[in-house]
C-alpha cells in the first residue's frame, strides 16, 4: 500500500476535472447542461413584461414574495450577496454615524470578501469572538462604543453550518435591541435554517431590523440575493445598488431562478435536513466524524481519519472507476493526520440510499484505492 503522493497536487487536481467532467452521478447537485437549463428557465417565466433596472415584472414579483415570507414591509432584488450587504451596513453606518459594525470573525464579510466593506466603505469590524460558534450577547457586550449594526450569519458556514438555538438567538436580538443598534441577519442560508430553528422564515426574520437571502445555493437558482426590512432603509439600499454597480438593465432571468427556487425546493428544507441527520449518523458509525452532530442544517462537515492528499487520491481514484462524484476537495485538518469536505444533502441527494452513501464513503478508508 503506497501512501507517498508528494508533489501530485497539480496532476491530482487536472485528474479531479477530468474525472468529474465524465460523472453520470452525483451525491450533491448534479450538473444539468447549459441549454437545458435555460429551456427550463424559459417555462418557468409568469410575467408578461420584463424589469427595467429592476422594476416591474419578475423581479417585482419576487420582491413582493420575499417581503412577504420574511415578514417584512419592502424587499429589493440584487445581483449579489456582497453587493446586498455592502449597501445596508453602509446604510446603517451613515445614519448612526460610526463606522464600526460587530461581526463574527469567521463572517463571510470577513473571509470571502477580500476587505470590502474596510476599502470600499471604510467600516471598521469589530469581532465577537473567532471561535466556530455562535456569538454571545456577553461577547457583544464587551465591545465598548456606539456601533452601526450587529450581524449574525445564519448559519456560520466557515465555522461548520452552525446555528444557535432558538432561544440563544432570541436572547441575542433582544441584547441588540436594548443597545439599540440593529441586528442585521446574514441569511445567506436562512432557508436551510428553519427545520432546526423550528421556527418559521417570518419569526425569525421577526428578530432582526434587516434579512439577506441567496437564491443560487439551496435555493438552486442562477445568481443573486434579496435584501428586506424597513421601507425606508430599503429605499437606501436601492440607491447604494445604483451607485455601486449592480442596478443592471435588466435582470429577470435571475429573477425567474430565484422564483422557481423558491417554488420547487423551498417546500423540501425540511425532508434535505433530515436526510443529513441520517447520513451524519451512517458516516459516524462507517469510521468519520461529522460536525456539527447532528448537523443544524442541510450541510455540515465530514472528518476523515487520513491525510487531505491519501483521501482526495481516494476518491478521485473511485471517480474515475465509478463516473460517481461523493465529495468536493478534501482539505486538511487542524488535527494532524485527518481532512475534512463539506457535504451539502440537495434533492439529488435523496436519490441516494444512506446505507449506499455510507458503504461508498467507507471504501474511501479502506485503503484498497490507494494501492498501486
Amino acid at each position: 500500500m503506497n501512501y507517498a503522493i508528494a508533489d501530485a497536487s497539480e496532476d491530482l487536481r487536472a485528474r479531479r476535472k477530468a474525472a468529474a467532467a465524465d460523472c453520470t452521478r452525483w451525491l450533491s447537485g448534479r450538473r444539468v447542461p447549459p441549454a437545458d437549463a435555460l429551456r427550463a428557465l424559459a417555462d418557468a417565466v409568469t410575467a408578461d413584461e420584463r424589469d427595467g433596472y429592476g422594476t416591474g415584472g419578475e423581479v417585482e414579483l419576487l420582491e413582493q414574495e420575499v417581503a412577504e415570507l420574511l415578514g417584512k414591509p419592502a424587499a429589493v432584488f440584487l445581483p449579489s450577496g456582497i453587493l446586498a450587504q455592502q449597501s445596508v451596513l453602509r446604510v446603517f453606518a451613515d445614519r448612526a454615524g460610526t463606522q464600526r459594525v460587530a461581526v463574527h470573525g469567521l463572517s463571510h464579510l470577513l473571509v470571502h470578501e477580500l476587505n470590502a466593506l474596510e476599502e470600499v466603505h471604510h467600516l471598521r469590524m469589530e469581532r465577537m469572538t473567532s471561535d466556530p460558534r455562535q456569538p454571545r450577547p456577553d461577547e457583544l457586550a464587551a465591545i465598548p462604543g456606539k456601533l452601526a449594526a450587529v450581524t449574525l450569519e445564519l448559519p456560520l458556514r466557515d465555522g461548520g453550518f452552525v446555528l444557535p438555538s432558538w432561544d440563544e438567538l432570541v436572547v441575542f436580538a433582544a441584547a441588540c435591541e436594548a443597545r439599540g443598534v440593529p441586528l442585521h441577519l446574514d441569511g445567506a442560508r436562512l432557508w436551510e435554517s428553519t427545520p432546526y430553528l423550528e421556527h418559521s422564515l417570518a419569526e425569525v426574520a421577526a428578530l432582526a431590523t434587516t434579512v439577506y437571502v441567496s437564491f443560487y445555493k439551496g435555493l438552486g437558482g442562477l445568481s443573486g440575493a434579496a435584501l428586506a426590512g424597513p421601507e425606508d432603509v430599503i429605499a437606501e439600499v436601492r440607491r447604494w445598488q445604483r451607485r455601486l454597480g449592480g442596478n443592471l438593465n435588466t435582470l429577470f432571468p435571475y429573477a425567474v431562478s430565484a422564483r422557481e427556487g423558491l417554488r420547487t425546493a423551498l417546500p423540501r428544507m425540511g425532508e434535505l435536513h433530515q436526510r443529513a441527520v441520517e447520513l451524519a449518523a451512517a458516516l459516524q458509525s462507517t469510521g468519520f466524524r461529522v460536525s456539527p452532530e447532528p448537523p443544524h442544517t442541510n450541510s455540515f462537515r465530514v472528518y476523515a481519519p487520513r491525510p487531505a492528499e491519501q483521501i482526495e487520491l481516494a476518491t478521485v481514484r473511485r471517480m474515475e472507476a465509478t463516473h460517481e462524484s461523493l465529495a468536493w476537495t478534501w482539505r486538511a485538518a487542524d488535527v494532524p493526520g485527518w481532512s475534512w469536505v463539506e457535504l451539502v444533502v440537495t434533492p439529488g441527494t435523496l436519490e441516494w440510499r444512506v446505507d449506499e452513501v455510507a458503504k461508498a464513503y467507507g471504501e474511501l478508508l479502506s485503503g484498497e484505492l490507494l494501492d498501486d
